[in-house]
């Protein structure tokens, strides 16, 4: 069954990032401790999500990281995605897609796959040809991102631990991203 999502899918500038922080850490917080690998240990608390997101602005302020976030018709935060873009000279055709986040309570809506979509879209009308992304292996994110057409380019065995600290192994995805948008 395909759900479509009612969330509204917008860019932050630094300046939002900086003003929406708070909500951010609280999302970071809550999916950490549900359990899913975002390069953070269980125990995460406000402050520290808080001032990881902090440490975003100067990248986000200079353009090299993009981050949108998806509300929900109650103007909640259902979830958010980014994606870097390669500064140096030979990698600037590419961009990492990272931190894509659902709520738990926002999820089987479509908000992952129409985030993915957003980011998609604009890192093509940017220049971006080629996007990666690593996720634990096994992970519902895994599911997610196979279901939107990334592809699979390998796995790398104990790459990092969960919020527990156990050794997972990661899947390592790919896609070219085309501009879907409708011509103008």
């Amino acid at each position: 069954m395909t759900h479509r999502t009612t969330a509204t899918i917008t860019r932050l500038r630094a300046a939002g990032l900086r003003a929406h922080r708070d909500e951010l850490a609280a999302l970071l917080v809550d999916i950490v401790e549900g359990g899913a690998s975002l390069g953070f240990l269980s125990g995460l608390d406000h402050a520290g999500a808080a001032a990881w997101w902090d440490s975003l602005a100067p990248s986000v302020e200079e353009g090299s990281l993009a981050l949108w976030v998806a509300r929900g018709a109650d103007g909640g935060l259902d979830g958010t995605v980014a994606w870097y873009r390669e500064s140096k000279p030979n990698g600037r055709h590419r961009a990492e897609l990272r931190k894509l986040m659902v709520h738990p309570a926002a999820r089987g809506r479509g908000t992952a796959r129409a985030l993915l979509a957003e980011a998609e879209t604009q890192a093509a009308r940017a220049g971006v040809v080629l996007m990666f992304l690593d996720t634990e292996t096994g992970s519902g994110a895994e599911r997610v991102y196979r279901s939107a057409g990334w592809t699979e380019a390998g796995t790398i065995p104990d790459y990092a631990t969960d919020p527990e600290g156990r050794l997972r192994p990661t899947t390592l995805f790919y896609k070219h991203p085309k501009d879907d948008a409708p011509e103008r």
